[in-house]
């Protein structure tokens, strides 16, 4: 993805009474601030980074493809691997140029029999074209950052979360969509884009979740998430819990508490049709095409990806997690 869319004796004492007990106050509110913090997951880069570069390797994941069931594969094969339930929703779409897609969202959840669930999501599938590349808009391409950069987070996440001592209290639900990025460029309908948030937000059952993280794009060097419109709209309180603490522990560098505009991307319609508040963690860069020069070209390769980024990005959500 994306698109933009443009939304007396007393009186001598009591002060050192009050300061005293300010005092004290202040040293037990660290206390408990340090008592608040629950030790999270070790959010390895160098494994979040080979998740990335294994869906590389398997060649652009375009629907209806061998890379693209292939992939799929590969991304249950590791959910399995790190003890997740799995639950597939295979269904069909057709794209707004006519083509007919057979598509799968996978979901693999941790600490399944918790009741309160926070809901993690990207997308697996990339766009068929590197449309906005200037000598050949028809080349297939990499989709290391806008695609497989996701995949390794959420990959990693799950080893993570499956290594270390506990369980956090929530259950958590890793959800890849698929379809996200055959939509048509610079134009058309909003709802040419997400086709598998579109078919999950209406055919999600009875489940339910506190609320969702949506990344995307979220492997690029230098790259800088703000507060995006559609986010600030519909789960502003988790936004800010997650950009506090992003800052906390010391990601504030990469989460930039800065307002932009609204993103065409899963969580509109995780936020309006299945009414789960979900943000966006996404990749904008202020200026032409929002996005960077590398989006929907050939640039979009490993050379772009940063360890760093993946590590920043990695981390948070799980500190997040694990503090609920």
């Amino acid at each position: 993805m994306k698109s933009r869319i443009s939304f007396s004796f007393g009186h001598l004492f009591i002060p050192g009474l009050i300061l005293l007990a300010s005092c004290v106050s202040s040293e037990q509110q660290k206390e408990e601030v340090t008592k608040l913090v629950v030790p999270s997951p070790e959010f390895n880069q160098d494994s979040a980074y080979f998740f990335v570069n294994e869906q590389v390797e398997l060649g652009p994941r375009v629907p209806n493809t061998a890379n693209h069931q292939l992939a799929g594969d590969v991304i249950i094969s590791r959910l399995e691997k790190y003890g997740a339930k799995i639950t597939i929703q295979n269904f069909s779409a057709t794209t707004y140029d006519g083509e007919s897609l057979v598509l799968r969202n996978i979901m693999g959840s941790i600490n399944p029999k918790a009741k309160k669930r926070i809901l993690i999501a990207t997308h697996w599938d990339t766009r068929p074209w590197a449309s906005k590349e200037e000598t050949d808009p028809s080349v297939p391409f990499d989709g290391a950052n806008d695609g497989a950069s996701g995949v390794g987070v959420l990959l990693e996440m799950a080893r993570s979360i499956q290594t270390f001592d506990s369980l956090p209290n929530v259950g958590v639900d890793l959800l890849f969509f698929d379809g996200e990025d055959w939509g048509e460029e610079g134009g058309g309908s909003q709802d040419s884009w997400c086709l598998g948030s579109q078919y999950w937000s209406k055919n999600k059952g009875s489940y339910a979740a506190y609320y969702g993280i949506l990344l995307d794009m979220v492997g690029g060097k230098n790259a800088k998430f703000p507060y995006e419109e559609i986010s600030r709209k519909y789960a502003n309180k988790i936004l800010k819990k997650v950009w506090t603490e992003a800052s906390k522990i010391g990601y504030g560098d990469y989460f930039i508490p800065r307002k932009e505009g609204s993103i065409a991307d899963d969580h509109y319609y995780v936020n309006t049709i299945a009414k789960i508040p979900m943000i966006d963690i996404i990749h904008w860069e202020p200026g032409p095409g929002y996005f960077g020069d590398w989006h929907h070209t050939t640039r979009d390769d490993m050379d772009i990806i940063d360890k760093n980024t993946l590590k920043a990005v990695g981390q948070t959500v799980l500190h997040v997690i694990y503090q609920e």
